[in-house]
């Protein structure tokens, strides 16, 4: 297959996960492990296993993030900027669709119905990928004993990051002992602390809206929900959008498909219309695929490292300790009516009893179910 080909082939790949992937970062790396190593097998569990751990070490949204390391592994540098474009681009679009209809009508559209049914099929999805990463980061007691500590940690309300990071180490120095390794390895994460000013003129324009958003995404860690925070600090209290805005922009996440922050979209055309929207929309992504551009190249040497090895190995059994958290405050949150449970069990059926079908087809079936069911 051409480099071109293969462009191609990312381009379709994730523009189509772009258009599906709702639920959440948790979903939406269920869904990416689905379909690029089951399905196309671009590369091993484990390596995926690897990018996702130390993906969600850097700052922001790890799912995006996690398509950029995907399209880098089949098609290089260019696939790391086609993916992670492809799969932001259809939440954009109609995240600038609802902002120029809220800023025309003052509402948003009614959906509710249609999520209310996706909400209990992605849950099906993220547990077949828990399963799945899960065997193979369990690679034994001592891992197993560490991922129960963060997933008791992580229900407890621990920080992901500090739950990451504290496995990480505790994984490194528990193997340190074990093995009596004693070569000294020299640190290569990539944290970046970047500190952008921010204008604190009440004068607004696309400019400084780019530069409010690009600190945000360059130091944004967890959750993308962590970002209304943010934004609570820098536009709100500056008297730039008013809370009710930003709570319109938080529903906007949630019923949308791909990543969360594409809510920047919403919010910079609230600002300053269209360009208002690209700036914010550029700004929040730009730090993700810079950060990914450095930190792919040195994941093989982490690897092959012993020590940054069982960094690694911690990580990973940690992440998806944390993932399973998500599962069990997702299902506590969403399976609170008869409908949810039934659509969560028909697609627990469907995703564990036919492996084959793909985990869009389950977040459309729920879309429709959800919406038939609300009409009883």
């Amino acid at each position: 297959m051409t480099s071109t080909e293969k462009l191609k082939e990312v381009a379709i790949v994730f523009f189509k996960l772009g258009c599906f992937a709702f639920g959440g970062p948790a979903a939406h790396i269920a869904m990416m492990e689905e379909e690029i190593v089951n399905k196309r097998e671009w590369m091993s569990r484990q390596h995926f296993l690897d990018l996702m751990g130390v993906t969600n070490l850097i700052p922001g949204p790890n799912s995006t993030e996690m398509t950029m390391h995907c399209g880098h592994e089949r098609a290089g540098k260019a696939g790391l900027f086609v993916a992670g474009a492809c799969f932001i681009f259809p939440a954009v679009v109609i995240t600038g669709i609802f902002a120029w209809l809220y800023a025309e009508y003052g509402q948003l559209p009614k959906v509710e119905p249609f999520i209310y049914g996706i909400k209990p099929a992605v849950l099906a999805i993220i547990a077949a990928a828990v399963f799945k990463l899960g065997k193979k980061a369990l690679k034994g007691w001592e891992l197993g004993i560490l991922g129960l500590v963060v997933l008791l940690a992580s229900l407890s309300g621990l920080n992901e990051i500090l739950a990451l990071l504290g496995a990480g180490f505790i994984g490194i120095l528990y193997f340190y002992i074990k093995t009596g390794a004693s070569k000294n390895v020299k640190s290569i994460f990539p944290f970046l602390f970047i500190q952008i000013p921010v204008f604190s003129t009440s004068n607004l324009s696309s400019l400084k809206v780019f530069w409010v958003f690009l600190k945000v995404g360059a130091v944004l860690y967890g959750s993308g929900y962590v970002l209304f925070a943010y934004l609570d600090a820098e536009l709100v209290m500056r008297g730039w959008l008013s809370r009710q805005q930003l709570i319109d922009a938080v529903a906007i996440g949630q019923f949308t498909p791909g990543p969360v922050l594409s809510t920047a979209t919403f919010i910079g055309y609230q600002l300053q219309g269209f360009w208002g929207a690209i700036a914010a929309t550029l700004g929040i992504f730009l730090p993700s695929f810079l950060f990914v551009l450095l930190l792919n190249p040195l994941l093989p040497r982490m690897r092959k490292s012993k020590l940054l090895g069982y960094f690694l190995d911690s990580v990973n059994i940690a992440a998806v300790a944390v993932m399973l958290a998500v599962l069990f405050e997702m299902g506590k949150d969403t399976l609170t009516g008869w409908e949810g449970i039934i659509i969560a069990l028909i697609s627990f059926i469907l995703t564990f009893g036919f492996k084959k079908i793909n985990a869009m087809w389950i977040v459309i079936g729920g879309a429709l179910l959800g919406y038939l069911l609300q009409l009883i």
